[in-house]
């Protein structure tokens, strides 16, 4: 009060300000000048953002784990799915895709053997394959349903510009006019180059209309944080079904199983979305953090996406994110050790890479995998259109170890292709060096005829390709995609590691073929088809082809001495 007339006294500046920072006025006082100081002295500097922690604990835990009453992968069993969402939510979604293919989640509830999941989220996976949703015909060039029944899909091509999906591919791009329609379906097996292409490249017919039918991918944990299934948070619903599940996926993914290299699980289920009819799908594990965490060893895991390059890019680690995200271990590491992999792979000579590739990469795993791609006929792996590897780092041997995953366009190569022929798109053999060279054959067999000005895109042809295909290290050029990665091309191209990679390949031609465990998978395929939902006729139809050209690859390696003895 005022000791005049009694009225309030007004607070003074020095009062307004609280107590503990008046007490401690100096410390808080040289701290803003400290920062002023800064500001001013290194305001236009770029930070780039180094972790130095040196923990190895996974930050993202799952705190509440859904356990099922059966095994999710379980392939003895047979699994249902079912999602249940609110219409009006789909139809946003695929207003918001159809306009500029952004891939948002939804909320849906989802009953997976039984067991209740409420608010999940789920949205579309894949480019290419999605096409035909936004108004191309098939989801590829000329569209349609063509290839055999091996069930792989035209790769994930981005529109130039296109950005990163999701932290795996380049988002769609606007999509050309065309009428929807079928093209013929071709047996799968035709000649080629002396051999026979089995499981094709399928395209598939979408529709909004049928969502049984769409590519999904479903996150356990997208609203409800901490969340897993089985220790699962993400479950991809691959493309295909029915007749067209990508059987030939499934069964790479069996023989990779138990060589000792890290493959993804799978399982065929029914799916049931709303009230439409059930359809029988590929579900499939999707390598995120607890798959990374599964890795042998102390491992940080990076996935390389599909628009990226393993070109060295300088010491900023931002430069990387959009070639390679980082999977497990996210605040406590970074992506150091694959830019410093980068600039040694580029930087060095012949010599030096001959006689010190074993302190950087594990070199015994990158001869299974680039082996494994060929026996298995898959020219989109980690030099393809698609950039389909991991990079796993062991913080404790300081080496990456080369892994693979998608294995939708397996069996579509030529079958007479030897351990130093390499695929190529079209089912051709490529150069010894690289993953591109002639198509040898172009167009698969049954693939539907292209409409007018389209042409089907080789492995030089990829948008930001470098003259002359595949050679290069594998980069993207205004948003594209080019083939070829420089890793795969030294180590193949160099004389040094000729005896590692032929030892490999024999390894595991053994355990594929020649030890009869493919076509055993097979027919383990068919029953798990048949118990998912298939009847038994579509059942062998699905593996018919698929056991035509795994007979055709089995009998074409056992004739070559450097492979059989």
């Amino acid at each position: 009060m005022s000791p005049v007339d009694g009225t309030p006294r007004a607070r003074r500046l020095h009062d307004r300000v609280p107590v503990r920072l008046r007490h401690h006025w100096k410390p808080a006082g040289a701290l803003c000048a400290g920062l002023a100081v800064m500001l001013y002295a290194f305001g236009d500097a770029r930070i780039s953002p180094y972790v130095t922690s040196a923990s190895r604990v996974e930050a993202n835990a799952i705190t509440d784990d859904v356990r099922g009453t059966v095994g999710l992968y379980d392939t003895s069993v047979r699994h249902s799915v079912q999602l249940e969402y609110q219409q009006t939510d789909f139809d946003k979604m695929m207003k918001e895709f159809k306009k500029d293919g952004t891939k948002d989640s939804i909320p849906a509830d989802l009953t997976i053997d039984g067991v209740f999941l409420q608010d999940v989220g789920i949205r579309l996976k894949g480019n290419s394959t999605l096409m035909s949703l936004r108004g191309n015909r098939g989801g590829g060039p000329g569209g349609g349903r063509g290839g055999g029944p091996g069930g792989g899909q035209m790769p994930d091509l981005p529109a130039a510009g296109g950005r990163a999906d999701g932290g795996d591919t380049p988002a769609d791009g606007a999509a050309g006019d065309g009428a929807a329609g079928d093209g013929a379906a071709g047996d799968g097996a035709a000649g080629a180059r002396g051999g026979a292409r089995g499981g094709g490249m399928t395209q598939y017919n979408l529709s909004a209309d049928k969502p049984e039918e769409l590519p999904w991918l479903i996150k356990i944990d997208e609203y409800v944080e901490g969340r897993a299934y089985q220790g699962e948070r993400e479950i991809s619903l691959r493309p295909g079904s029915n007749a067209q599940v990508p059987v030939n996926e499934a069964l790479s993914l069996a023989l990779i199983d138990g060589t000792g290299e890290p493959a993804e699980r799978y399982s065929l289920s029914s799916l049931k979305v709303n009230n439409r009819p059930t359809a029988v799908r590929l579900m499939v594990e999707n390598p995120d953090t607890e798959y990374a965490e599964a890795v042998e060893g102390e491992s940080v895991v990076y996935k390389a996406r599909a628009g990226g390059t393993f070109d060295y890019q300088g010491d900023d680690p931002s430069k990387y994110e959009t070639s390679f995200r980082q999977l497990n271990k996210v605040g406590s590491q970074d992506l150091e050790p694959v830019m410093k992999l980068t600039k040694w792979v580029e930087e060095s000579s012949d010599t030096e890479f001959a006689e010190n590739l074993d302190k950087h990469v594990d070199v015994d795993s990158l001869a299974h995998y680039i082996a494994a791609q060929n026996l298995l006929m898959n020219f989109d792996d980690m030099a393809g259109p698609g950039k389909n590897y991991l990079l796993g780092y062991d913080l404790n041997t300081k080496k990456f170890s080369v892994l693979g995953w998608d294995y939708n366009l397996t069996f579509s190569g030529d079958v007479t292709a030897g351990p130093d022929d390499q695929m190529s798109m079209g089912g051709g053999r490529g150069g010894a060096g690289g993953q591109g060279g002639d198509a040898g054959g172009g167009m698969p067999e049954g693939m539907p005829e292209l409409p007018e000005g389209v042409e089907m895109p080789g492995p030089g042809d990829l948008p930001g390709a470098p003259d002359g295909g595949a050679g290069g290290s594998g980069g993207a050029g205004g948003g594209g995609m080019r083939s070829g990665h420089a890793l795969k091309t030294r180590f193949l191209g160099l004389d040094a590691f000729d005896d590692v990679y032929k030892k490999a390949y024999k390894d595991l031609y053994e355990k594929f073929y020649a030890s009869g465990k493919a076509t055993k998978v097979l027919a383990d395929l068919t029953e798990q088809a048949t118990r998912a939902g298939l009847s038994a006729k579509e059942a062998k139809g699905a593996v018919g082809t698929l056991r035509t050209t795994v007979t055709q690859r089995t009998a074409a390696l056992a004739k070559d001495k450097e492979v059989a003895g």
